[in-house]
């Protein structure tokens, strides 16, 4: 028996003992990782050099945060961060070494609005008298508003291109709801508050046509306007060319002068070296987009003025938040450090969230109250910006937004999961006693009790006050003009801009230059936030994220009935009241 525990107790300390080195082992990566980054931070570029711009991996808001540790291991994450992509095409349009463009954008992963930041960019990019060109086997919609802004368009001779306008989806549950007998108990309040329409009817609502109707068409009217200033067509023969489906083969591409020509790829990069005055017996110069952002330093130590970004990524949830959820937890924490800080001159706030748990919407609303007492908060909103994604960008001191984000959604609605008719198809019955008449409140294995039901309403109703005065304050709007423009109504950045829920048109860095400019900063460092602990977990799972395992609900359920179930899920003390989006908008 000594001897058994003896070997146990060896067992245990050789793996206490290896589980330390590991994490030793990988604290060590990072800090080479760091100090190789810094080594060869100003690596030096050759002269006819081009950056190759493949976009045809996931792009993500904020790049992953253990990717030093992921480059070393040779393990990294086929992803790609937009400020990285930003940064990269604004250092090469200043470094004279980069002549140009190597544009790949068959099948783009960003949003609409991450994708106009990356055209605006390329533009900018051209202005300084460098080229673009760009090549795609297949051309999605999306992948082609972003390559039309090139000097020349390529596509594949048995490739294909999509050009045929926009359109939304939207699934409705009634029916699989009364088929199985598992339901969304649905509260609401504002006509145009669709998000719960799913939930309740098998089709679309006229509200909900016209609400999707206009937002659709105001982003078209973007896009094909740019397109048409880029390729130098007249923007009503483009609708005709979507109308009528017109783009059936690669040569009604070049036909209707949507691209340039058809080639196979080494012919595209040959033509490359044309434009580089180059024998195609010579190599292509290509830097890569790390490389690029390599070629020049990001932080100077010796300047102590700091911006801070702070991403706000994902759905709204109360509790400890992540890099993909907002809750009050970490992001409350981050805001008030910030508040502190006398380093840090200005923040802003890049929020990208359908919205979610009121509550921790208005947690976080009130600590940027607080932070704009130290120093001035300014919102630029990515693809999405609604409900209570739009609830904690209100109070700023300035919104930014892309013409093509989505925003607005000002309403309130609380869905709570209801099994009861399930239960009595296979038998099953609840049965509770109370002390009082209402005491049991909500349960998922009953019917909504009319005092309950009262409840929520009220709640509901209040919320949906509150929300409209924290418009009303922050935006400078009377309270009449805030309910024309609530009752969960989704708007277009551009819409948005007319009817004064932002202020200016604009992405990421021009709220950045905003408030360096607002603050005459001449020199400052740019610090992301929030900073989320190096833990052993935190590590492994940044590493691995291919040993994560699924949820087989996933598989079953629509996402749309998961994020309520997730919501309805969290400790919050009222989780099913949510200011979220209306649905899960996807433009197509």
């Amino acid at each position: 028996m000594n001897f058994f525990k003896s070997f146990l107790a060896s067992v245990l300390g050789s793996l206490t003992a290896l589980g330390l080195l590991f994490v030793i082992l990988l604290l060590i990566i990072s800090a080479t990782a760091s100090i190789i980054n810094v080594q060869t931070g100003v690596s030096s570029l050759s002269s006819n050099s081009v950056l190759d711009l493949d976009l045809n991996i996931p792009i993500v808001e904020r790049p992953p945060v253990f990717d030093e540790i992921q480059n070393l291991l040779g393990i990294e994450e086929e992803v790609i961060g937009l400020p990285d992509i930003l940064s990269a095409i604004r250092i090469a349009g200043e470094n004279s070494k980069i002549k140009g463009i190597r544009l790949r954008s068959d099948f783009l992963s960003a949003g609409w609005a991450q994708t106009n930041s990356i055209r605006k960019a390329l533009n900018d990019f051209k202005s300084k008298e460098k080229f673009i060109y760009a090549y795609g086997d297949v051309f999605t919609q999306k992948g082609y508003y972003l390559a039309s802004v090139a000097d020349s368009v390529f596509l594949n001779p048995g490739g294909s291109m999509e050009f045929k306008g926009l359109a939304s989806e939207v699934l409705y549950y009634k029916d699989f709801q009364d088929n199985y007998g598992f339901k969304m108990e649905v509260v609401r309040h504002g006509k145009y508050k669709s998000a719960v329409e799913p939930f309740l009817e098998n089709e679309m609502s006229s509200e909900n046509k016209f609400q999707i109707s206009s937002l659709l068409n105001d982003i078209w009217f973007t896009l094909r306007d740019e397109i048409s200033i880029s390729r130098d067509l007249d923007s009503n023969k483009l609708d005709e060319l979507a109308a009528n489906n017109e783009i059936a083969i690669p040569q009604d591409a070049v036909l209707s002068k949507l691209v340039d020509d058809l080639v196979y790829e080494d012919v595209f990069d040959k033509k490359i070296k044309t434009r580089l005055g180059l024998d195609n017996k010579e190599k292509l110069k290509i830097v890569s987009v790390k490389r690029v952002n390599r070629s020049k330093v990001d932080y100077d130590a010796s300047i102590r003025d700091r911006i801070a970004v702070v991403f706000a990524k994902g759905p709204i949830l109360y509790g400890e938040g992540s890099e993909s959820i907002i809750a009050q937890g970490v992001f409350v924490k981050t805001l008030e450090e910030l508040a502190k800080d006398d380093w840090i001159k200005a923040v802003v706030i890049r929020v990208d969230s359908p919205g979610g748990s009121a509550l921790t919407s208005e947690l976080i609303w009130r600590t940027i109250e607080n932070l704009k007492e130290s120093k001035p908060v300014i919102v630029s909103m990515g693809n999405v910006a609604a409900s209570g994604g739009y609830y904690i960008a209100a109070g700023a001191n300035h919104i930014f937004a892309d013409p093509l984000s989505i925003t607005g959604s000002i309403g309130v609605f609380a869905t709570l999961p209801n099994a009861k008719s399930f239960l009595d198809d296979i038998g099953i019955q609840a049965q509770s006693v109370e002390t009082h008449p209402n005491a049991l409140g909500y349960s998922p294995y009953q019917a909504l009790s009319k005092p309950f039901e009262k409840q929520i309403i009220r709640g509901i109703e209040n919320i949906y006050d509150i929300f409209k005065e924290r418009v009303a304050m922050g935006r400078n709007l009377s309270p009449e003009a805030v309910e024309n423009l609530a009752q969960g109504r989704v708007w277009s950045g551009k819409q948005a801009l007319e009817l004064g829920l932002i202020d200016n048109l604009g992405g990421l860095q021009d709220a950045i230059n905003l408030a360096a400019k607002n603050l005459e900063l001449k020199e400052y460092n740019i610090i992301e936030y929030p900073k989320f602990e190096e833990s052993l977990e935190n590590m492994v799972k940044g590493i691995t994220p291919s040993l994560q395992i699924n949820n087989s609900l996933k598989n079953l359920v629509p996402n749309q009935i998961l994020l309520q179930l997730k919501n309805n899920t969290s400790s919050s003390p009222l989780p099913y009241i949510q200011a979220l989006l209306p649905y899960k908008l996807e433009i197509r």
